[in-house]
Order: structure tokens, then sequence, then C-alpha cells
């Protein structure tokens, strides 16, 4: 059914392409590239051995847009899958604009000498992509991703509108290390080190970094403390769904974690300020990302459970209801099937199912889109399918903490 080229081969990377190769009725070629070839030639290793599926491995710069270019029509691919960094979100793009295919990614764009990553640099593309009569899709990971299609399902099929979301994202594994980060540590640190910003009553409000800690009893994964962050789907939860009172966001870390990130700030080792060492320029961060475990690695090792979902309250002719919809994921069955970890699988898998969507013809509107302006239904089946059942149910009232 479907040509494509993914660009990454980092865990998210290794998950979704496994879990393509398992669909080879919709994915009927697969290019894997990446800077380092010899790890999109493990990554595809892997697939073969699991799948029975040969997949082109091929070395490409994400940000030499002709290189790029190159390999799109070399490849014959009709849809790029971008699973790099989001560094790179704006150079695919505009190589997928002249190149004449579609383009998919998991992240917001995010400038690499600034903490800031925003949608209204990818947002500009609209009319390009428009005009071009191409799709992209923005964020078809799991949050952003998923959790925005829970939102838009819950207002097709359960409310007429809503008014409070809640997105709540627990990873209840342990790897047994005593510091490690569950995706890119550069990424990771990045976001846990920046202010709260939460959406409510018609504005952002800001708040310290980690300050507010709520306990909540994840099904699945016991008690958990989860903190207030900023993420990238309240900008366009809030854009999208703009009867939205409140939006926010929030992630559960361990107090190690939390102790050894403190740590690291406190003597200057999360900065993204290029610092003079020995006559060569460094960035603190970069070099942190270097010495800390590689995530993709640590698959065999973690164990437990992930517990993602919203809590949505809105109105449905009148009434006021709340509902809790969420997926729970198994860190070693997600091994089992793919050889990663589920942080890595819950990414992964929705960006397969997101490129299905565009390969089926399903979600193919020309233009820039996020997952929450989308027809949730047949991604929501595919979930099901997939490896990532949901659950929902009504709760007695809104939750407030």
């Amino acid at each position: 059914m479907g040509n494509l080229l993914v660009i990454g081969a980092g865990g998210v990377s290794s998950a979704a392409v496994t879990k393509m190769a398992m669909n080879p009725d919709i994915f009927t070629k697969i290019t894997l590239a990446s800077r380092r070839k010899f790890k999109c030639d493990e990554i595809a290793e892997n697939v073969k051995k699991r799948t029975g599926i040969v997949i082109d491995t091929a070395e490409v710069d994400a940000m030499d847009r002709i290189a790029v270019i190159d390999l799109i029509r070399e490849s014959g691919a009709e849809l790029l899958v971008n699973l790099a960094l989001p560094y790179q979100d704006l150079a695919l793009m505009d190589a997928c604009l002249e190149a004449g295919v579609h383009y998919l990614d998991t992240a917001n764009y995010e400038p690499e000498d600034e903490a800031k990553f925003e949608y209204h640099w990818q947002w500009a593309y609209q009319e390009k992509f428009e005009e071009a009569g191409l799709t992209a899709i923005l964020g078809s990971g799991f949050d952003p991703g998923v959790t925005s299609v829970f939102a838009t399902w819950l207002k097709k099929h359960k409310l007429d509108t809503i008014r409070q979301i809640d997105v709540l994202d627990c990873n209840g594994g342990d790897n047994g290390l005593p510091f490690a980060t569950n995706f890119n540590p550069e990424i990771n640190i990045r976001e846990v080190t920046a202010e709260a910003r939460h959406w409510e009553n018609g504005d952002w409000v800001t708040t310290p970094a980690m300050s507010k800690k709520v306990e909540f009893d994840f099904e699945g994964v016991g008690k958990k403390n989860m903190y207030l962050m900023y993420h990238e789907e309240l900008e366009s939860l809030k854009t999208h769904f703009p009867e939205i009172e409140r939006a926010r966001f929030w992630m559960t870390f361990g107090d190690a974690y939390i102790n050894h990130v403190t740590v690291l700030q406190n003597i200057g080792m999360t900065s993204i300020e290029p610092v003079m060492y020995n006559g060569a320029e460094i960035v603190p961060l970069q070099f942190l990302k270097a010495v800390l475990p590689d995530p993709s690695g640590l698959a065999a090792l973690t164990k437990g459970k992930t517990n993602i979902g919203d809590i949505v309250t809105g109105t449905k002719d009148g009434v006021e209801k709340t509902y809790y919809i969420h997926n729970i994921c198994d860190h070693e069955a997600c091994y089992r099937e793919v050889g990663s970890q589920a942080v890595s699988y819950t990414t992964g898998v929705p960006a397969m199912i997101g490129a299905a969507m565009v390969l089926k013809g399903i979600w193919r509107d020309p233009g820039v889109w996020n997952m929450e302006q989308l027809d949730p239904d047949a991604f929501m089946d595919m979930l099901n399918t997939q490896g990532l059942p949901w659950h929902v149910h009504e709760l007695k009232g809104p939750v407030d903490f």
C-alpha cells in the first residue's frame, strides 16, 4: 500500500519500524536512514529477526536538505516519518515540500540554541503544504499524539464541549540504574528544567519548574508523585478546542530523579550555553547526554508499566460529565514483542499508526495538522489492535488537584 522513509535511529524509531514491518499490507517498502548508518543496520537486523521483513538502510544528515531530497527520490517514498531530533523538523519539512512527499513527526520544532518548543514555526507551513497538495501530521506520538486523539474521541462520542483537560503521564518502570532518562537525555532534561505553564481562563499561568507536586493513584502502577509541567500539546489543545477553560500536563518522577536533575542544574550541567574547555567549545547538556546511558539500550533492564491518558470534564446535553481515558503498557511485554521498552513503544506505535492513516488515505487533507484536528476513529481502532488498548470510564465528578 505504501512506501515510506523513516529518519532517525533511536529507541522510538526501532519500535516504530518493527511495528511497520509487522504490518506489511500497509507498509510495502521501508527505508530507514540516519547520520549513523550502523544504527539503522542494527535496527534492520532486529526487524528481520522478528518479522522476516528486509528493510533498506541509508546514511543521511537530516539537516542536509539536498541529501534528504535525493534520498526521498532514490527510495521512491511517498511519506517521510521524522523520528530524529525536533531541531530538524523544519529542514525535513522543507525537503518534503521540494520532493513532493507527505510528512509526519512526533515532536514539535525546538531551536537548538534555545530551550523553547512551540508550534508556530510549523503552523507557518500550513499554506505551503496546502498549495502543494501535501499532508503534514504533527506530533503523532503518545503525548503529544494519542492524548490529543483521546480528547477528540471524547468530544466526538461522549461530550459536546470540553471545559477542562489534564494529561497524566506516568512511567512506573524501573531500570535499576541510579540515573537515566527514558528518552533522549538532552530533550528530556530541557523539558524537565523548563518553567511550568498551563492554560487557565484565557491565559498562560507560569510557575517554577517542578514546583507543583500531586500524588495520584495510577491503575496498574500505584501511587506516584506527578509534577505540573509545560508540554507542547497544551498549545495545540487550547487552540483547537477554544472552549477549554483549563489545560494542564502532569508527569511522574521519582525522588531520586528529581534530586539528580536538581544537582545537575545547580552545577550548570543542564545549560545549553557553550563553554570553553581545553580550547574547545562544548555545550554542557550535550556533554551530559554523551555520558548518560543511552535510553535505547535500557529496554532489557526495564520492568514495570506506564499509564498515560486524559481526565476530561465537559458537558453533554447540558449536563457536566468527567471521563478518564488511558492506556496501560508493560515494559517487559514491549521488549518481548519488539525489543524496546514501553516509553519507546508508546511513541513508536502511534507514529506507525499515524503513518498508516496517511498511507491509507484516511488522513490526507492538504495542510499542516495536529492530531486533535483529525477524525479519531480509525486511529483509535488501530491502537486496540496494535498493542496500545485504551480504557475509558466516567468519573463521579471533576478531579481537583
